[in-house]
C-alpha cells in the first residue's frame, strides 16, 4: 500500500493567550506496528483549554491540543493485528508506555513512568507529540481501541478521556456492584457521564451540586435519583452517612471535609476533577469511620475497551455540542465560563480546511 501524506494539518496555540491558528506539521514516521488515522471527531476535554493558556506551567508551545479522538484507520504497519484499514478506532490521554513495568504489567499503562501523553509530550527520541485538533494522527496499535459499531462517533469521543475518568473508579473501588449509593459532585463532562455510568450498574445515585438550577435536568434527564444542594447545610446534614462512595469531578477548589461526611463507614471519596490548591483533611474524620480519599487518573487501555462495550451494551453517549474546526475558539470561551451541556466535539473531518 502507498503511504500516505506525512504532512498534517491542524490548530495550535503559540502562547499562553490560549489562541488557537492554522498549524503544518510532520506525523512521526509509521512503524510495523503502527496506524495511521484519518480523525473524524475529536472532544475538547478542559485539560486542553488548561494546557494551552499553560495554567498548569508545563505548556511546550506551539500546542495542538486534543486526546479524545475518534477515527478511521487509513493504514496499517506490516505486523499490525488489532485493525485493518477501515476501522473505527479511539485514542484517548496516551499513545505509549513502557509496556513492561509493573504498572503497564496490570493493565495501568496510564501510570506507567515512560507514559507518553497524546499532546504537548515528547515520544522517547525527542519529537513533539501533536493532538486530536488535527487531520491525521499515527499511533501504535496497543494504544488505540476499538469503536463498537452502535455507538455514534461524535457521542463516543468524550468517552476516550470523561468516559474512562469515571469508569475506572466505579470499578476499582467497588462502587459497580448493584445497590451502592454513589455520589456525583459536579455535574459537568464528567459529572454527567458518571451519573449514566452508575446508574447502568445498578447504583442509587445522588448529584451534590452548587447550583440548584441543575436538579431537573439531574433526576429527569440524567436519572439521578436525588440531589443535594451542598451550600445547604440542612440537606448535607440530612444525607450525612449515607453514601458508599462519591466520585468528585469539581476541578474549582472546595473543601472536602463535607463531602467526606456524607460518606458510610469505610466510604470512599474519589478525587477526579483535579483541583489546583491544597486541601485540608481532618485525619481523625477518616479515622472514625475508616473512610478513605482517593485519586484515579483515567484508565489502562484494557479498561477503554471494557468501557466502550459496557456503553455500547447500556446505550451510553456523552451529551455533546458538536463545532467545527472554525468555531473551536469560541468553543474554548464558552468552555471556560462553563457554557456547554455537556461536551463539546469537533467535527474534524467535515470542516478542517487544508492550507498549503
Amino acid at each position: 500500500m502507498m503511504e500516505q501524506s506525512k504532512m498534517a494539518f491542524g490548530l495550535a496555540a503559540r502562547d499562553a493567550t490560549g489562541v488557537l491558528s492554522p498549524f503544518s506539521f510532520t506525523l512521526r514516521d509509521r512503524r510495523d506496528d503502527d496506524i495511521t488515522l484519518k480523525i473524524l471527531y475529536c472532544g475538547i476535554c478542559h485539560t486542553d483549554l488548561s494546557t494551552i493558556k499553560n495554567e498548569w506551567g508545563n505548556a511546550r508551545y506551539p500546542v495542538v491540543p486534543g486526546h479524545e479522538i475518534v477515527g478511521v484507520v487509513t493504514e496499517v504497519g506490516s505486523s499490525v493485528q488489532k485493525f485493518k484499514v477501515g476501522d473505527n478506532v479511539g485514542v484517548g490521554y496516551y499513545i505509549s508506555s513502557c509496556l513492561s513495568c509493573d504498572n503497564c504489567k496490570h493493565d495501568w499503562e496510564n501510570y506507567c513512568p515512560k507514559m507518553v501523553q497524546t499532546f504537548n509530550h515528547s515520544h522517547p527520541d525527542g519529537t513533539m507529540t501533536y493532538g486530536g485538533f488535527s487531520d491525521k494522527f499515527v499511533v501504535n496499535e496497543h494504544f488505540a481501541v476499538r469503536i463498537p459499531t452502535n455507538l455514534p462517533l461524535d457521542k463516543v469521543a468524550p468517552l476516550m478521556c470523561a468516559g474512562i475518568t469515571v469508569y475506572t473508579p466505579l470499578k476499582e473501588h467497588g462502587l459497580s456492584e448493584p445497590g451502592k449509593h454513589v455520589g456525583v459532585v459536579g455535574l459537568g463532562g464528567l459529572g454527567h457521564l458518571a451519573v449514566k455510568f452508575a446508574k447502568a450498574f445498578g447504583a442509587k445515585v445522588t448529584v451534590i451540586s452548587t447550583s440548584i438550577s441543575k436538579k431537573k435536568e439531574a433526576i429527569e434527564k440524567l436519572g439521578a435519583d436525588s440531589f443535594i444542594v451542598s451550600k445547604d447545610p440542612e440537606q448535607m446534614k440530612a444525607s450525612m452517612g449515607t453514601m458508599d462512595g462519591i466520585l468528585d469531578t469539581a476541578s474549582a477548589n472546595h473543601s472536602l471535609m463535607p463531602l467526606i461526611g456524607l460518606l458510610k463507614t469505610r466510604g470512599k471519596l474519589i478525587a477526579l476533577g483535579g483541583m489546583t490548591k491544597p486541601v485540608e483533611i481532618v485525619m481523625f474524620h477518616l479515622m472514625l469511620g475508616a473512610k478513605m480519599v482517593a485519586g484515579s487518573l483515567i484508565g489502562g487501555v484494557k479498561g477503554i475497551q471494557e468501557m466502550l462495550y459496557f456503553a455500547e451494551e447500556h446505550n451510553i453517549t456523552a451529551d455533546v455540542e458538536v463545532v467545527g474546526m472554525d468555531d473551536v475558539n469560541v468553543a474554548m470561551e464558552r468552555l471556560e465560563k462553563g457554557d456547554v451541556r455537556y461536551r463539546f466535539v469537533i467535527d474534524v473531518a467535515n470542516t478542517i480546511t487544508i492550507s498549503n
